[in-house]
């Protein structure tokens, strides 16, 4: 695995999803609220024992320790305590992620400081907190969203608990959950947000659908096949609309400011369009309303592409390595030490499955 050292861990722990500020505040509510993460959880088995647990959260917890078990025998991922305890933290999410990019631009913004390298979202736990960053950003013309995230990783350097943040998820769902969050504890380059997603991405995917393959989730499987084919539709319908996006600003040439922000307010009005008619074709399902009320801008569309750029490239990687994850993890590593560039070109051949450049071969 990547690791660095333990002043690396220290930040990490301190940092809320992988982020840092030199400003004492910052860093004291990152602090202070992973802290109180971790004073709430209670190990899952002394959960299950009260008599006072419901039906519905035993079930789910039952769940958690049956995928956690396959996450280390048959994925390979890490056997620590993550995801072995459980904290209500009496709140809807566990942090808030504020994005940011040019009102002519789909890359995010990134914060940068020492040992982590620079990150594409900053994260509160105070949701005030995040809208008043966000709030500031706004005024200096920058498009902006706000996300409330359900589950961040320390990259095990503590031990992530399940919240009911996202513990009464369906089981798929809830697989692919922790799948990703134990994945960001096997490999993370520094400076690389897409990368790493995407790695975590791949790694819930081919998860997911080993968990359950197994005999006696019959059921699970076609709820989760169900949504899952839904929010497939979502991602094609929003990858439509970046690429369209990206050809509106990369080919501005001629055109001023006003004209450039007009072609985009009608490409995000047709958005709203195709969002109305994939719902129709989902008889009139919901699921994705917030997202589409909420913040639908250039910031929200940039991270959206943050989880899924890469996945068919490791995913043929996961193949090339003959569908064994511990050679997959290791070639993983590998490849994230790469100079950016070539690491770029690597997987774009992967993802296009030619032949790999710079001696690149999964061992």
């Amino acid at each position: 695995m990547i690791r660095r050292s333990m002043l690396l861990g220290l930040w990490l722990v301190s940092a809320v999803l992988l982020n840092a500020c030199s400003t004492g505040s910052y860093f004291w509510q990152a602090t202070t609220g992973h802290l109180k993460v971790l004073a709430a959880a209670e190990n899952i088995d002394e959960v299950l024992s009260r008599s006072d647990v419901s039906d519905r959260l035993r079930t789910q917890l039952e769940y958690v320790q049956d995928i956690r078990e396959f996450s280390v025998g048959q994925l390979g991922l890490p056997d620590n305590r993550s995801y072995r305890t459980y904290a209500d933290l009496n709140r809807a999410y566990a942090v808030w992620n504020v994005v940011a990019s040019q009102p002519d631009s789909l890359t995010l913004e990134t914060w940068c400081f020492p040992l982590l390298g620079c990150i594409s979202y900053k994260g509160f736990y105070s949701e005030s907190n995040a809208v008043a960053l966000a709030e500031s950003l706004r005024k200096q013309g920058l498009d902006v969203a706000v996300l409330g995230v359900p589950a961040y990783s320390t990259l095990g350097f503590t031990p992530d608990p399940v919240l009911n943040t996202f513990v009464n998820y369906p089981a798929g769902e809830l697989a692919r959950l922790v799948f990703h969050e134990l994945a960001h504890q096997v490999v993370y380059i520094a400076d690389d947000t897409m990368f790493n997603e995407s790695f975590a991405t791949a790694i819930e995917e081919l998860g997911v659908i080993a968990w359950l393959a197994q005999p006696g989730r019959e059921v699970l499987k076609a709820q989760y096949d169900l949504f899952d084919s839904r929010r497939n539709a979502f991602r094609l319908m929003l990858a439509r609309a970046r690429d369209d996006l990206e050809q509106i600003y990369e080919n501005s040439h001629g055109l001023d400011k006003p004209q450039v922000l007009r072609l985009k307010e009608q490409r995000f009005e047709q958005l709203l369009v195709d969002y109305d008619a994939l719902k129709e074709s989902w008889g009139g399902w919901t699921g994705y309303d917030r997202f589409m009320a909420e913040d639908l801008n250039n910031a929200k569309l940039g991270v959206s592409g943050l989880y899924t750029q890469y996945v068919p490239a490791f995913k043929a990687l996961h193949k090339l390595c003959g569908q064994s994850f511990p050679r997959f993890y290791a070639a993983t590593e590998v490849l994230g030490e790469f100079p950016r560039e070539q690491r770029e070109i690597l997987l774009a051949e992967l993802q296009r499955a030619e032949p790999l450049s710079f001696g690149f071969k999964c061992l």
